[in-house]
């Protein structure tokens, strides 16, 4: 199916200065992003505007309306939220859209691992729901609950991260590019030319989308550019795990100038590590620091040079999964059954307050 990309609004501007070569295809459409709730904020993300292309395409499953005046029923399947900042927003955005206020009657349900989700899910149906949603932890074991979903006239939308399944068992994907972000943060560290490269590289939850199209990105430039990747590690997220696998290879005297961490808390974490053993870290320094997500601390840290890089994860597709289900509601099938949400990377040339308020979450 054609991928359908849904644009911020510097992309354009910010892809001429930092992102050459890493745009989407000549078929794309565009539209407004929200802006991005700051991490700990107490009160509910901003709408966002999204074109979710909920037009009818063909006489396929029928959805499963709710009866007219009932709640539609849905259940939303999400990664825990200790994960990251990156969760916790894209928990409060879905919070806010799927209520009774909006016509929903939503269960939410959280898990770590594919087991813990998976059972969720499986209740989930049994309940009767109308509609899942599901941010999967693992992107393969969901056979079963997908052909018991169909089975049973529940309608799929997947959001956040991809899965290995055939299209006929989701009505639509709205996610992220997560090896598009990995391609645009390795050819941003090619394109800063050092005279060495031995890199620190710190993994996320071995398995989920996101972790697999960062980690081929780099590991790919590395094989092509002749990097040396000093240390190939899962941190899971997590800060303090990240650490002690940094401070672990200052210990072993390992000579190293580049981390590359799979998400803001994990780059946090590997910070402290060289803070700890005063070693220099940012624009002009001697290591570089790379992260992924554009959590409001680390869009900061950038601005203000102590890391090089961030890679954007836009969390909020909360108003798309609602226009996909509206329109089923309707009987009109989304037009396409990919919708990718496209993203840039930031690094010193490109972020200011205006790009923090606008991005941070």
């Amino acid at each position: 199916m054609r991928k359908k990309f849904v644009g911020f609004l510097l992309c354009a501007a910010m892809t001429a200065t930092l992102l050459a070569g890493c745009g989407g295809g000549s078929d794309t459409k565009e539209t407004d992003a929200p802006a991005a709730a700051t991490e700990g904020d107490t009160k509910a993300a901003e709408d966002t505007k999204a074109d979710a292309g909920t037009e009818a395409a063909g006489d396929t499953q029928a959805a499963a309306p709710a009866a007219s005046g009932e709640l539609i029923k849905i259940g939303i399947i999400n990664n825990d939220t200790s994960e990251s900042g990156y969760r916790v927003a894209n928990d409060r955005d879905l919070q806010r859209k799927f209520t009774e206020e909006n016509g929903y009657d939503a269960t939410f349900a959280y898990g770590k691992t594919n087991d813990e989700q998976v059972a969720a899910a499986n209740k989930m149906i049994q309940d009767g729901v109308d509609y899942l949603a599901i941010a999967a932890a693992n992107t393969s074991g969901w056979d079963k609950v997908l052909q018991d979903a169909k089975d049973q006239g529940i309608r799929v939308i997947l959001y956040d991260r991809v899965i290995d399944a055939d299209e006929e068992f989701y009505a639509a994907s709205i996610v992220s590019d997560m090896a598009k972000e990995g391609e645009t943060a390795a050819n941003w560290l090619k394109d800063q030319k050092l005279e060495s490269y031995n890199i620190i590289h710190l993994q996320g939850q071995m398995g989920s989308s996101a972790q697999v199209g960062r980690s081929e990105a780099l590991v790919n430039m590395a094989e092509a550019e002749g990097w040396n990747i000093v240390t190939q590690q899962c941190a899971d997220w997590n800060a303090e795990t990240a650490q002690q696998i940094v401070q672990s290879v200052i210990d072993a005297g390992t000579d190293f100038n580049v981390i590359y961490a799979e998400n803001d808390n994990m780059a946090d974490g590997a910070v402290k590590a060289l803070d700890k053993a005063g070693i220099k870290h940012g624009v002009g320094e001697k290591v570089v620091i790379m992260g992924f997500d554009c959590n409001t601390f680390a869009l900061e840290n950038v601005m203000n040079g102590t890391w090089n890089y961030d890679g954007q994860c836009n969390p909020y597709q909360a108003d798309m999964i609602d226009e996909v289900i509206q329109g089923l509601q309707n009987g009109q099938e989304p037009a396409e059954k990919t919708i990718i949400m496209e993203e840039v990377g930031f690094d010193q040339s490109n972020v200011t307050p205006e790009v923090i308020e606008q991005f941070g979450i």
